[in-house]
């Protein structure tokens, strides 16, 4: 029997980008309107390295999404290689630092003042190790011997799979994983690491972006691979292992700095992304998995609360929109102009 609704623990978004300025006030009401929490990234042109800057940045969203009271945003800490372990101590013992992010140097946007050497910030991580502060990392290794579709599978062999064995308890959260690879090592690891999976990394391979003529909409970091890969996701995704849990990655741009020959990297799948996700859990017939996903297992695994309220979703068909905001600012929203078989009520 087909279902027609389905009702859920109030989910969490754990990869949020917000931007900043006029963008954080166009979109930050769409993650607002679905999710309880999320864990806010903080590559801000002028990167989030200090708990000043976390708490302004934090204000900044409370007012854009002052029509959500409800809603929590998670602040993290850029790492670079300069950061003073002190400063992360200090934020995460207040309630400010969530958690920090690592962002290997040149790898995504806004990623310039990144870590060029994790050793450099072994002190750091030797403190969040100490105090259970957990470790954001974007897992890709950036070199031009390295082909883009292996970043992530290198970037294990080389630095994750070394940083665990010096650290053991360091309590990790591999972002938005694209291969099979990283799925298979987060499953082999301890308690101490999880991972966060997109909805379009679930939905889309690299045919999808360069077959019939390259999708800049489509183009993220790290890039969609391989369908075996794509597949590997939604198993992970839909398996019922509390390691894997609902993070968007969404990151929106203006569409003239998506259709441009720098082609910023980025997808901005907020407006929808529950209704996304909920098809493919469907589509995999896993729907009794959603709640776990969206729920309960990001929440366990950061020592937190579940949120109290629910959400439901019911079979009906929307259309998106081919643009969101105006003028400059318009973004195009992941799936623009497609038809979506659920909708958040």
């Amino acid at each position: 029997m087909a279902v027609e609704s389905i009702t859920i623990r109030q989910p969490d978004d754990w990869h949020v980008h917000l931007r900043d300025g006029e963008m954080l006030k166009q979109v930050a009401a769409y993650t607002a309107r679905q999710f309880g929490r999320a864990i806010i990234m903080p590559n801000l042109p002028t990167p989030v390295t200090t708990v000043a800057l976390a708490a302004a940045y934090q204000n900044r969203i409370l007012e854009a999404t002052q029509d959500h009271p409800d809603f929590k945003p998670l602040m993290t800490a850029y790492l670079t290689d300069t950061i003073d372990p002190q400063e992360l101590v200090t934020g995460h013992d207040i309630g400010v630092f969530t958690a920090a992010k690592l962002y290997p140097a040149n790898a995504t946007t806004n990623s310039t003042f990144g870590v060029s050497d994790i050793k450099k910030i072994y002190p750091v991580l030797e403190a969040m190790q100490r105090i259970g502060m957990p470790l954001l990392v974007h897992g890709e290794v950036v070199s031009s011997e390295i082909d883009i579709f292996d970043r992530e599978a290198v970037f294990i062999e080389q630095v994750m799979q070394p940083l665990l064995n010096d650290m053991p308890e360091l309590k990790v959260v591999f972002e938005h994983i694209t291969t099979k690879d990283a799925a298979d090592f987060v499953e082999s690891q301890g308690d101490n690491m999880a991972a966060t999976i997109t909805a379009h990394h679930l939905q889309i391979n690299r045919n999808d972006m360069l077959v019939g003529g390259i999708k800049p909409h489509l183009y993220c970091l790290p890039v969609a691979k391989r369908e075996l890969h794509r597949m590997a996701l939604r198993k992970a995704a839909t398996s019922g292992s509390n390691k894997f849990f609902l993070g968007t990655d969404t990151a929106p741009h203006a569409i003239g700095d998506k259709e441009s020959a720098c082609g910023c990297a980025g997808i901005f799948s907020a407006p929808h992304a529950l209704e996304v996700y909920t098809q493919v859990f469907e589509e995999e017939m896993a729907l009794d998995q959603l709640e776990a996903f969206a729920a309960l297992n990001g929440p366990a695994f950061y020592d937190l609360p579940v949120n109290q309220g629910k959400v439901s979703l019911v079979k009906s068909n929307q259309q998106v929109p081919m643009t969101i905001g105006q003028n400059a600012m318009a973004v195009s929203p992941y799936r623009a102009g497609e038809t979506l078989i659920w909708q958040l009520v």
